[in-house]
């Protein structure tokens, strides 16, 4: 059965999600789309934005006409604007005929940031600086955001907090596989193969990076203890929680989640979750009772996370990208 947009706003006029044969089964779906399926090389204009807080923010921007509208792309846990997914969207956009850029959280861009702080998956005045930075760019145009994974969490979260006043930033928004649940998706990524494939990969990076803080910021963090994390709860409790303010990775996780608020996002907003996406269980997803009726929630059988390959071998992530476009499209008109 073809699955179907779960609240009352109406869908984007896209086609819906198949995943092809040869390519079964969630962690098939995001490990070969990851690292196997080929995506066009992008030219980017990277801006430097140096900010009131001493730290930067690199912005990596693909240009088109000024007029045109911009989509401004947040990236995942440890992603940057060489993502497979950054990159297609990207050259979609630009093939359009409209503006992109991929703003990178800090750290992502290619060389640490300067302050005793890192990014995380619920940074609302992050999220708002820059869309504000971007807004400034091009103010007169419309404007669109997608957030992907710990990005599509974020965001989540800013547009439920901000409600109406949105409008003043974005015209409309979407979410891919973001883990609006932390706590389920926290515990799923520390179990069983989840942990000792996705979680070991992006533990290798992100201790390396808070390995170096320790160093640069003495008797910030207990070195010890972050080179010997194995988990996301080790990490986030001993990390993440530690520089941004909250008590442990339970807190955090508690306290970052974007579900609680999607009953108060009122941007028209696409929130794409496939239900065997390794990293979130399906029993943790949003429902159209929890949601505002400016939020379509689509929810195929399959996809994986930020993945959904199609077409015959070797495959293709066109189908992702085109669905992004096709719902702003809607605004756009």
């Amino acid at each position: 059965m073809i699955p179907q947009p779960l609240s009352a706003a109406s869908p984007a006029p896209a086609s819906d999600y198949r995943a092809p044969a040869w390519l079964p089964g969630g962690h098939l779906q995001t490990i070969y789309t990851s690292l196997f399926i080929r995506t066009p090389r992008v030219f980017y204009r990277r801006e430097r934005v140096e900010l009131a807080d001493g730290d930067f923010l690199d912005f990596d921007w693909v240009d088109a006409d000024p007029a045109a509208p911009v989509v401004v792309l947040l990236h995942g846990l440890e992603g940057s604007s060489n993502s497979h997914y950054a990159r297609h969207l990207m050259h979609c956009v630009r093939a359009r005929g409209w503006n992109g850029v991929v703003a990178h959280f800090r750290g992502c861009s290619g060389e640490d940031n300067r302050l005793p702080r890192a990014y995380f998956a619920g940074d609302s005045d992050e999220i708002g600086r820059i869309l504000e930075h971007v807004k400034s760019r091009h103010p007169g145009q419309l404007r669109y955001a997608v957030g992907v994974s710990l990005g599509g969490n974020a965001l989540l979260k800013w547009l439920g907090e901000q409600g109406a006043a949105a409008e003043g930033w974005i015209a409309s928004a979407a979410a891919v596989s973001a883990p609006v649940d932390l706590t389920a998706a926290g515990q799923a990524l520390d179990r069983g193969f989840n942990r000792h494939v996705y979680t070991a990969r992006f533990l290798a990076t992100l201790k390396a990076k808070a390995l170096r803080k320790a160093q640069q910021f003495p008797g910030l963090l207990d070195s010890a203890a972050v080179a010997a994390a194995t988990t996301f709860r080790e990490f986030d409790t001993l990390v993440t929680a530690r520089l941004h303010g909250y008590r442990d990775a339970e807190d955090y996780w508690r306290r970052v989640s974007s579900k609680p608020l999607l009953r108060f996002i009122t941007l028209p907003t696409l929130v794409i979750n496939a239900r065997n996406d390794p990293f979130l269980p399906p029993a943790a997803l949003p429902a159209a009772n929890d949601v505002s009726a400016a939020v379509i929630l689509y929810q195929p059988e399959t996809g994986g996370h930020v993945a959904f390959p199609g077409g015959p071998f070797p495959g293709n992530v066109d189908w992702l990208s085109q669905r992004l476009i096709a719902h702003f499209d809607m605004r756009h008109g």
